[in-house]
């Protein structure tokens, strides 16, 4: 069936995971050559993830199912627009601010899915109290897809993040 002109889960080209992974580790060492990101340590995680630590939580990192509360601010390497936000002030002054939204810090079950997996990634590798930069592959992000209006597809996102607790 699989290699029947008519099977139904031929839908089109399969994502070019390794490509964009390539294509994006390229993107970022241009981002960083030019970025000035204040830092204590740069951890380049095998996935492609960028944490760029700028303050060293304390304590435990989560592990599976560990709920991770945070408040971040998502942005593109490519123009530094932001798209999304926990904090109200920063929505607001992005012209960002929905009415009726709780701008409040997002929470989260580590590796249980509901946030992009780049979070997944960068998250199990900081503490509670951390504050970072993190770059994260379209693999890792919304890949092809045109999730929100203000993120094209296949970008490279920046999300700067106050890891506030773990439950």
């Amino acid at each position: 069936m699989a290699c029947e002109p008519s099977n139904p889960f031929n839908t089109g080209p399969v994502y070019d995971e390794a490509g964009n992974l390539k294509a994006d580790s390229l993107k970022i060492v241009a981002y960083l050559d030019t970025a000035q990101i204040d830092s204590i340590a740069r951890i380049y995680d095998p996935s492609g993830v960028v944490i760029i630590l700028q303050e060293e939580g304390v304590g435990s990192r989560p592990t599976t199912g560990t709920m991770v509360y945070t408040d971040y601010t998502g942005s593109l390497i490519t123009d530094g627009s932001v798209f999304d936000t926990s904090i109200e002030s920063i929505a607001r002054e992005n012209d960002l601010y929905v009415e009726g939204r709780s701008y409040l810090p997002l929470r989260f079950g580590l590796n249980v899915g509901n946030v992009i997996t780049g979070w997944h990634i960068a998250f199990k590798r900081l503490r509670p109290g951390s504050k970072a930069v993190l770059l994260i592959p379209s693999p890792w992000a919304y890949r092809d897809q045109v999730n929100n209006a203000r993120i094209p597809a296949n970008s490279v996102l920046r999300f700067d993040v106050d890891f506030l607790g773990i439950d």
